[in-house]
């Protein structure tokens, strides 16, 4: 004889089709724990009768429970709960701020098959200099000149990967007794370079542009003038707020740094996004340390990092890369030429920023209760919150198998009350991410 299910029969009170409706509720109860592992769901007929719903809108809405593992079917016997499963087997990271899947093996093959006609043999017979072959140079000062920026290849290094370039961008602006001023919540990457690093950091205000320039102006007045200073930000689709500054903002910054005698480290990995906003290097080349890298706008694989240097900086930079190797692989360089050579690279963002807007509207339509801030280019959506609500919410993901940032990571002070959650949307599949951010959803809704 089989078990009766403990669970009383109901539809979210939601906007949606039935399957969904029916999904929510019992994901919600499942996950709050009304029902415990092991428990048995009512049978597909039984429930469609109780409810006045269709069979196949049960089945579906089963279907979508166990594919995100809150469920198992076991046949002849039924559906049961599987939150061990949930919890543990399964987990959709929503902590990587990485673009969608956008290449693919034709993509590859073509470009392999374009590379072998004109390969330089030396390029992997000897070691490269520092900074990069300059053939390499002048590809990557193409691509960075779409963004705006005019590029003299010889003051362009190459790295492996935006992260190393930022890592020699910091050493050269702010050197060991320097002050680094930042928005206050920002790039996780960067504020865990800089803690490892050991530089001094002070975040400042931020608003629906980023940076507010009266706060970089008041931190900066607070240095002395023997001491060295820089001030990294991200005017484009700021991580993780997906701010964007205007033109306004932008010079406002740059004239606040010029009479500080601040040197500017522009992050500009997601620039693409808006090739007719001027860079700050764009505006003022002789202050910016522009950092860029492949990663965001072509895919995580292409590990190549830029650093624009202005020509104070082109020495000593060319002595600190001297024992240090950087130089990306001569492959993926090879590979970008003759990507810009034959329009793909064009082709793959244009896909890139289809794809996120697919994925941002999703994220919108089913997070609308929790007011997220969010952009069609970018890769995440932000949920501004209280750092100990956030922190909870971060605990409680992890419980039903979504990993998400770390608050703390993204904030220049920890004990800052205001704080937020990154949702980032790019790495998962499609499938998995709907399935994430309904979840998500329901968390939220039962902490409101």
């Amino acid at each position: 004889m089989l078990l009766q299910s403990p669970w009383q029969p109901r539809l979210a009170d939601i906007e949606a089709n039935a399957a969904e409706r029916l999904a929510l509720a019992l994901a919600d109860d499942i996950v709050e724990g009304r029902l415990a592992g092991g428990d048995r769901l009512p049978a597909h007929r039984d429930l469609a009768e109780k409810l006045q719903i269709g069979l196949g809108s049960v089945t579906k809405a089963y279907a979508a429970l166990e594919r995100r593992g809150l469920t198992r079917s076991v046949k002849g016997r039924g559906t049961f709960v599987a939150i061990q499963q949930a919890h543990g087997d399964r987990l959709i990271d929503l902590s990587s701020n990485a673009p969608p899947a956008a290449l693919n093996a034709r993509i590859l093959a073509r470009a392999l098959t374009g590379i072998a006609r004109k390969i330089d043999a030396d390029h992997f017979n000897f070691y490269a200099p520092p900074g990069g072959h300059l053939e390499h140079r002048r590809v990557l000062a193409r691509w960075l000149m779409t963004l705006g920026p005019a590029v003299d290849p010889s003051l362009l290094l190459l790295t492996n990967g935006a992260r190393q370039a930022l890592s020699l961008a910091f050493d050269l602006a702010c050197g060991p007794q320097g002050l680094l001023v930042t928005e206050r919540i920002t790039y996780p990457g960067a504020i865990a370079l800089a803690r490892r690093k050991g530089y001094r950091m002070q975040g400042v205000e931020i608003d629906a542009e980023g940076m507010v320039p009266q706060a970089l102006a008041d931190a900066l007045g607070s240095v002395a003038p023997t001491d060295g200073k820089a001030v990294y930000l991200t005017p484009t689709l700021h991580n993780p707020t997906t701010a964007t500054m205007g033109l306004e903002r932008r010079q406002a910054i740059v004239d606040i740094c010029r009479k500080a005698g601040a040197w500017i480290i522009e992050d500009g990995v997601y620039a693409a996004a808006f090739p007719d906003l001027p860079q700050l290097s764009a505006l003022a080349p002789d202050l910016s340390l522009h950092v860029n890298g492949l990663s965001k706008s072509l895919g995580p694989g292409l590990q190549i990092g830029m650093l624009l240097l202005p020509k104070e900086l082109g020495g000593a930079a060319q002595e600190l890369v001297q024992d240090v190797p950087m130089a990306p692989s001569a492959f993926s360089c090879a590979v970008v030429d003759e990507w810009l050579a034959t329009g793909v690279i064009a082709s793959i963002q244009r896909d890139l920023r289809h794809e996120s807007q697919r994925r941002a509207r999703l994220a919108a339509s089913l997070l609308g209760t929790g007011e997220p801030v969010w952009h069609p280019h970018a890769y995440n959506v932000w949920l501004p919150m209280k750092r100990e609500a956030a922190n909870g919410l971060v605990a409680a993901a992890a419980e039903i198998g979504l990993k998400l940032t770390q608050p703390e990571a993204m904030m220049v002070d920890p004990q800052d009350e205001r704080s937020g959650l990154r949702i980032c949307l790019g790495a998962p599949g499609f499938e998995d991410l709907g399935d994430a951010l309904k979840l998500l959803a329901e968390l939220l809704r039962s902490q409101a």
